[in-house]
């Protein structure tokens, strides 16, 4: 089975493989200057609208990796047939139905393969997450925010791991909710961790999503999950942190998510517990939470935030 994509797709996907030894354009700058026919066909032709540092670091890159163009062609080829092979499909920055909220951020993806349906209403959408060795109390609190902010129509993100992450993805499958979960490792590639690989399944089945910004074929790395927690935040109105130490990858989302403007929810308990927590209350960079009505009193409707969407895709049409 082929993946049906458009010509725009695969030049997007190009760009994206094009190499000069072991570095590669900036993806997220390959995204914010391709979101049109004509700004692709620029990227195409070695220029970059952008004015910025990345831009100019990166111009000279992209202008000698052109020369490979065809075999950056070929490589994409490779990773599309294993994408068709899991039964993905792909989604990139010209797509419509690119998710409404990650469009909104600066180092947005340029593309997602994607297992399962996006759907509108997924804009009206919280990240549920915390540490992979979570207390029997952080499992309940898990559990507990997922369903509630399940009755209030709010879609569930979270990444897939052990702990708090598939806690909040079985409560809110549970509930009958809707959950996509962000992965850490390329599409067409097993589930990890391999535990979880059952949980993937029963997303899907109920009607969820895998989504992931890699190369299908690309395996699990000290550096995808860091990446991973950028678009968890990025997907999402805002990220509800339910218990996480100062090296955990939750923590890190919590500062991505408030660089991303987008609201970050840390629950009383992790707030009394952990100074960086407490940190984040005083410097006004997150809000404490009792209950999950502190955090559906703040979201929009999914109508409203497609429309903010929109706007910011017109912004790029117009050059602005």
């Amino acid at each position: 089975m082929d993946l049906d994509i458009t010509a725009g797709q695969h030049d997007l996907l190009a760009l994206c493989a094009l190499r000069v030894g072991d570095s590669s354009v900036d993806w997220s700058l390959i995204a914010r200057n391709a979101q049109t026919p004509d700004a692709l066909a620029a990227l195409l032709a070695g220029q970059l609208p952008e004015d910025s540092p990345t831009a100019r670091k990166n111009l000279p890159l992209l202008q000698q990796a052109l020369a490979d163009l065809d075999g950056a062609r070929r490589r994409v080829d490779d990773e599309l047939a294993a994408a068709a092979k899991a039964g993905a499909r792909l989604v990139t920055v010209l797509d419509a139905d690119y998710p409404a909220n990650l469009r909104m951020i600066g180092n947005l993806p340029p593309f997602l393969f994607v297992r399962g349906e996006l759907q509108e209403r997924d804009a009206r959408s919280v990240a549920v997450v915390g540490t992979r060795q979570v207390s029997a109390d952080g499992l309940r609190r898990a559990a507990r925010m997922a369903r509630e902010l399940v009755e209030h129509d709010v879609m569930i993100a979270s990444g897939l791991a052990k702990g708090v992450d598939a806690a909040a993805h079985e409560a809110t499958l549970t509930a009958g909710g809707r959950t996509v979960a962000v992965m850490g490792t390329g599409i067409a590639a097993p589930v990890y961790p391999a535990e979880n690989r059952p949980l993937a399944r029963k997303i899907l089945e109920q009607g969820g999503a895998l989504i992931s910004q890699f190369w299908p074929r690309s395996g699990p790395a000290k550096w995808t999950f860091p990446r991973r927690n950028v678009v968890t935040s990025g997907i999402s109105l805002g990220s509800v942190v339910i218990e996480a130490s100062s090296t955990s990858g939750a923590k890190m989302q919590a500062r991505i998510a408030a660089e991303h403007g987008k609201l970050v929810f840390l629950i009383k308990s992790l707030v009394a517990s952990e100074p960086w927590a407490a940190k984040m209350i005083s410097d006004g960079r997150a809000i404490e939470v009792s209950s999950s009505t502190d955090i559906t009193d703040r979201l929009g409707t999914a109508a409203s935030i497609q429309r903010a969407s929109q706007q910011r895709q017109q912004l790029a049409l117009a050059g602005l």
